[in-house]
This record gives C-alpha cells, sequence and structure tokens, in this order.
C-alpha cells in the first residue's frame, strides 16, 4: 500500500521560508519527498541547504508580499522551473503592536495586505494553475488569534481572524475542484514575531504558564501538521484551522 504521507513528486510552494514556521514547513515537506519554491524577501540560504540536504530540488524567489505585485510572477516561475506547483503554504506575515487606542492606519494597512489580501490573490493565482493540473492543497497559516482575541494587535487579530474565514469560503467553493483549502493555527512559538513577548519577563511567564506542554513551539514541530494537510491522507479534510499549540486553547 502506498504511504498516504508521501508527497513524492509534489511540488510545495512556500512563502517566507527563510527562518520560523515557514522553514519548518518547507523542511519536512522536503523530507515527505517535495520539491520547495520559497518566495520571500530575504534569501532562504539555510532553508535551502536543508533541504537540498535531503535530496530535493530548491528554487529561491525574491517576492515582496506587502502588495499583491509579485503574485503571478511567484507562480510562474515556481511552474516555469518544475512544470506544476501542487501545495501551497502561505506563511508569509507581519505583525505590529501597539494599543487599539493610538493604533495607525498605516500599521493596520500593512498587516491587512501582507497578512490577508496578498494570501487570497496568491491563493487565487494558485488555485488557476492547479485547475490545469487536476487539483492542489492550499495550507494557509492562520494563528491562535484566528479564535481569541489578544491584546495590541487588532490588525494582525482582523488579519488572521479573517484568513480562518477565508479558509472555509475557498474550500466550500474548490472542494469539488479537487483543491483542498486549510489551515494552521500556531501557538506561542519561538519566533522572529514572538521576539517580544518572549523578552517581556512577565509576558514570557505568563504565557508559559497556560501551555500544558510547558515551553514555546519550536518551528519543526508545526511540520508534521504541514505534510498531513499537504498529502493525500488529508483529501477529505477540508475549511478547518488546526492548532498547533502545545495545549493552549485546551486549557
Amino acid at each position: 500500500m502506498a504511504n498516504p504521507f508521501s508527497l513524492e513528486g509534489k511540488v510545495a510552494l512556500v512563502t517566507g521560508a527563510n527562518t520560523g514556521i515557514g522553514q519548518g514547513i518547507a523542511i519536512a515537506l522536503a523530507a515527505a519527498g517535495a520539491d520547495i519554491a520559497a518566495a520571500g524577501r530575504s534569501e532562504p540560504t539555510e532553508t535551502q541547504k536543508a533541504v537540498e540536504a535531503l535530496g530535493r530540488k530548491f528554487l529561491s524567489i525574491k517576492a515582496d508580499f506587502g502588495s499583491i505585485e509579485p503574485v503571478q510572477r511567484v507562480v510562474d516561475e515556481t511552474v516555469a522551473a518544475f512544470g506544476k506547483v501542487d501545495i501551497l503554504v502561505n506563511n508569509a506575515g507581519i505583525i505590529r503592536r501597539a494599543d487599539s487606542i493610538e493604533f495607525s492606519e498605516a500599521d493596520w494597512d500593512a498587516v491587512m495586505d501582507t497578512n490577508l489580501k496578498v494570501v487570497f490573490f496568491l491563493t487565487q493565482a494558485f488555485a488557476k494553475q492547479a485547475l490545469k493540473q487536476g487539483g492542489g492543497k492550499v495550507i494557509n497559516i492562520a494563528s491562535l488569534l484566528s479564535f481569541q482575541g489578544g491584546i495590541r494587535v487588532p490588525s494582525y487579530t482582523a488579519a488572521k481572524s479573517g484568513l480562518a474565514g477565508l479558509t472555509k469560503i475557498l474550500a466550500n467553493e474548490w472542494a469539488t475542484k479537487g483543491i483542498n483549502v486549510n489551515a494552521i493555527a500556531p501557538g506561542y512559538f519561538d519566533t522572529n514575531n514572538t521576539e517580544a513577548l518572549r523578552a517581556d519577563q512577565d509576558r514570557n511567564a505568563a504565557i508559559l504558564a497556560r501551555i500544558p506542554a510547558g515551553r514555546w513551539g519550536r518551528p519543526e514541530d508545526i511540520g508534521g501538521a504541514a505534510v498531513f494537510l499537504a498529502s493525500s491522507a488529508a483529501d477529505y479534510v477540508q475549511g478547518i484551522t488546526l492548532p498547533v499549540d502545545g495545549g493552549w486553547l485546551a486549557r
């Protein structure tokens, strides 16, 4: 019997794969057999080395996802290099922190554009290609703030809540067309986005006290969920937002 979790022969496009969660996902997908196209502002040198060490092909695409400008080009370059694209991981994102009473329009727009608007249009461009190929898998990287409110991150909470809804509507529209759309909601992970929280002694202690696993997540903790949702094992899974949070939401 074929391994339902195998990604042999698949091509995955991962945004923001140079560090953190995106890097962890790209390496996990490669370990399961996928070739990787990594798109983002920073050169993903470490990710490339890890993927190629696993015997997989790697393509680096320079792209700033602050606007929709690179969206079609990123898909086109992936297809030009590999002949197709089977998996899209929408991981690239930004965060801005300030009290809501003082939050600026510029910070609101920057986060909403990167974390929601560009994600939609990149997914749309991917889906047009996937339909030609007979299907594909979309994995959106949501957040615990797709379920909760958080504090001092109003645009981030709005965007990630919107992303959970977007995951559902696209699943509704595309499920019969062979495209699976799901999301992963990482808990508190040791990444660049959480550096300010980990540096705040009180906030760090409060967060750790609520996580049943007793530690911050590591990028490699997210890989198994991504492989599952990208694989044929998840062919009948549609529209979910899967928490990978050390038990945070269960507390």
